[in-house]
């Protein structure tokens, strides 16, 4: 589907649509079994055209396991690697001030309940009528993040529909907003501030995660809103 949105951005690369399902589409581009990778880059490969598809089996990085829906964290390492990595061969990240203040975040860090086999991310553009989305994520600049968060704050009396918390990149981008899909709220969140992920992004990049639900309404809201002013205009102008 074409999005209004993306076009009024002046959007470079692909909303990318998440996908729940027990069915592994052909040709999809997976993690081998084991071996540890990214989930935040197969975001980006999915944003320039790839399709991907992630499973339990597949996801061996522990934030990105979590972060997708597939599991709690477990705890007795990741708590530790998020402060000060005592006890551990490698280097902690230091995002936390203490090992217990990191079990507090990864406890609170919410699973989605209806997960399926496989977490299909694909170009917005090559959803079909048989696809049933969850979730679009919008990879974008600072120019583009203000469009999407002044859109979706644009048709309600409250102020507060976009939500940043703490997390892995993948979790703020997917297992939030997955969360936020399955209570039925139009809950957007912004992403990719984690700075581990921000190491396989391009510099000036953030992710906006959108409930498939809100995102439809978002898109229908597009032409009557901001975004046929002079201002956005004037933005336009150097996106």
């Amino acid at each position: 589907m074409k999005s209004k949105i993306a076009e009024a951005i002046k959007l470079s690369n692909n909303p990318v649509a998440i996908i729940r399902s027990d069915e592994k589409p052909e040709g999809a581009l997976m993690f081998k079994e084991g071996v540890w990778g990214c989930v935040v880059a197969m975001i980006n490969a999915a944003s320039k055209g790839r399709l991907v598809a992630l499973s339990d089996a597949t996801v061996a990085c522990q934030g990105g396991h979590a972060g997708c829906g597939f599991g709690p964290y477990k705890e007795g390492y990741v708590d530790k690697f998020l402060a000060d990595g005592a006890g551990l061969q490698v280097e902690g990240e230091r995002y936390k001030a203490s090992q217990e203040l990191a079990l507090k975040f990864m406890r609170w860090q919410v699973v989605p309940a209806g997960q399926r086999k496989y977490l299909i991310m694909k170009p917005l553009a090559d959803v079909t009528d048989t696809d049933k989305p969850d979730a679009v994520i919008f990879l974008v600049n600072a120019d583009q993040l203000s469009g999407l968060a002044t859109l979706a704050n644009f048709d309600t009396e409250n102020q507060d529909n976009v939500k940043l918390y703490f997390g892995a990149g993948c979790g703020q981008s997917i297992g939030n907003v997955l969360d936020a899909a399955e209570r039925g709220s139009g809950e957007c969140f912004i992403g990719m501030t984690d700075p581990s992920a921000r190491k396989v992004l391009p510099a000036d990049i953030l992710s906006f995660s959108i409930p498939f639900k809100r995102f439809l309404e978002m898109e229908d809201n597009a032409d009557k809103s901001f975004f046929h002013t002079k201002t956005w205009e004037t933005i336009s102008k150097r996106l």
